[in-house]
């Protein structure tokens, strides 16, 4: 007979496993509340008080979304109001059931430099620097589960915590004369947008550490050779390059957006949960194609070359 200790411990376990997956697939649902210390709407009004660009997106009839870190004159880096407007185009994305690809880039060739200095300063205290973390741990955090395959096209320098935000992506892309910049060590700091923690799921703790304190510089052939970028492109325009990365992507996303957003959903349970929650996971979405409209399709295809 099963003990009580067992049966309470049985009990966490699917409490815990309903809990992650939740967090992971539930759209809206953000990491951080005020059990964690963390008041949203008072970080947004804080972050409001800061100016300067946008973040635009772009919704293509292929599938692709772009979005666009738009603050030009001081290279593309995130005021308070950008860091607003991710989010909100980040809750779009979540919502757009017809997306399969996601590209992110900067305006006028150049990536991102990071946070806007004029926020920094004002946000000086350890406290602030902590809340906006968590505020863009969140955002990024829901940005890399979005069921859409995505690609960063970097462009000039991601730095900073525009470095950061590549990491967020499923992949990365480089124009020739390009870098990715991980400056934090020369600013005092760590990186604080989940930077350090995805850095280290894409190149392995070893070449993270090297990049992380500047011993490694990312041009665009060291970062192809460590893993970090899967090409580089062969424009540096920034249209062309555009056409480029969309066409790069075009390849992981043929087929139906149910089908497309359900692999990407199991990619990221494989990457985040433990293996018995994984597989639960990929039961689930398989009962949510099994039998459907692309299934029937595929198999009455098969079925007529098989004759």
């Amino acid at each position: 007979m099963e003990s009580k200790q067992e049966m309470a411990r049985s009990l966490l376990k699917t409490s815990s496993v309903s809990i992650r997956t939740k967090l992971l697939h539930k759209t809206g649902v953000s990491l951080y509340d005020t059990s964690h210390g963390f008041h949203e709407e008072v970080v947004k009004k804080k972050l409001q008080q800061f100016p300067g660009g946008s973040v635009d997106l772009q919704r293509e009839d292929s599938g692709i979304g772009i979005l666009t870190l738009n603050n030009p004159s001081k290279m593309n880096a995130f005021s308070g109001v950008m860091m607003l407007q991710l989010l909100e185009r980040v809750i779009e994305l979540e919502s757009w059931t017809e997306g399969k690809g996601l590209i992110v880039r900067g305006a006028k060739s150049t990536f991102s430099s990071g946070s806007d200095l004029n926020a920094v300063k004002a946000l000086g205290t350890p406290e602030d620097g902590v809340a906006m973390s968590m505020f863009m741990q969140n955002t990024l955090t829901r940005l890399m589960r979005l069921p859409l395959v995505s690609v960063a096209l970097v462009q000039g320098r991601a730095m900073g915590g525009g470095a950061e935000v590549t990491t967020a992506c499923d992949f990365r892309l480089m124009t020739r004369e390009s870098e990715i910049r991980f400056v934090h060590k020369e600013m005092g700091i760590v990186p604080s947008w989940g930077g350090a923690a995805r850095l280290v799921n894409i190149i392995g703790n070893r070449e993270a550490l090297k990049v992380l304190t500047g011993a490694l510089k990312l041009d665009s052939k060291k970062a192809l050779d460590i893993g970090m970028v899967e090409e580089v492109l062969q424009s540096s325009d920034e249209t062309e390059s555009l056409e480029e990365a969309q066409e790069w992507l075009k390849q992981f996303i043929k087929g139906p957006p149910e089908v497309i957003r359900a692999l990407k959903r199991s990619v990221s349970s494989g990457k985040e949960l433990c293996l018995e929650e994984a597989l639960q996971n990929e039961r689930d979405l398989l009962g949510t194609l099994w039998g459907g409209p692309a299934n029937l399709e595929a198999i009455a295809r098969r079925a007529k070359f098989n004759k």
